[in-house]
């Protein structure tokens, strides 16, 4: 087995210095873009507060709070905007490594996980209405006027678990093709995957009603599902 001499080493960490470096300025780009149409976004993002009780308020108690929320905005905004260049870049640094037949199924699967995080996320906002008028509703006496600071820290963070918890079909199929799982395996694992899926929901979702974990839970056992057939399927082939 022939080991990397010290310069390949050398050259394999400043290759890694100037991806992480132009992750950096895309993120940084994503965030300035974002900070100019905060105002619109502002309004994305609050929606389902609105939705949810359209009586309550959002209220800053610290002077350089709307300060951090902006901030807030423009790294969520970055890193969503920028995930298709991070998502290149980390593929461009493997890329050397792998085989011509695995260099084939690198832009697909960069492009699915690009999807499937935006898809993610996309459904994380279309369920946090329902989250949070289940929880600013437990109460029928007490106003719902939150701190914004507070607000855009669980939603951002909502937001962001939906997108990671997509990634994970992606991942199953790379260890598929890696030959680490089999689609018997796959198919004999259903019970286990169904009760993974419904804990993952059940940690992600910001109730534990099952009106939510159920939204969260059922897309993600299908992508099981759909794994399995391609593994079976396309695999084979």
């Amino acid at each position: 087995m022939i080991k990397d001499s010290p310069q390949t080493i050398i050259d394999h960490l400043e290759e890694l210095r100037w991806r992480i470096l132009k992750i950096g300025v895309a993120v940084v780009a994503g965030g300035i873009i974002s900070l100019v149409f905060a105002d619109s976004l502002r309004v994305i993002l609050e929606s389902p507060f609105n939705r949810a009780d359209p009586d309550a308020v959002l209220q800053t108690f610290a002077p350089a709070e709307q300060w951090g929320v902006l901030m807030r905005i423009a790294m969520f905004g970055g890193l969503v905007l920028a995930s298709p260049v991070v998502i290149y870049q980390v593929w461009a640094f493997v890329n050397p490594a792998l085989t011509t037949t695995e260099r084939n199924w690198a832009l697909p699967i960069s492009g699915a996980l690009v999807a499937l995080f935006l898809g993610g996320v996309l459904l994380g906002y279309n369920v946090l209405p329902l989250g949070l008028r289940f929880l600013l509703g437990i109460f029928d006496d007490v106003e719902n006027n939150l701190r914004m600071a507070e607000y855009y820290s669980f939603t951002l963070r909502f937001l962001f678990a939906f997108g990671i918890a997509f990634l994970y079909p992606v991942f199953l199929f790379v260890a598929a093709a890696s030959g680490l799982v089999s689609s018997q395996k796959l198919a004999n694992g259903r019970r286990w995957a169904v009760l993974i899926v419904v804990i993952a929901a059940a940690l992600i979702t910001p109730t534990g009603d099952a009106l939510n974990l159920f939204v969260l839970a059922t897309p993600l056992y299908l992508m099981y599902e759909i794994v399995y057939w391609l593994v079976r399927l396309v695999l084979k082939k």
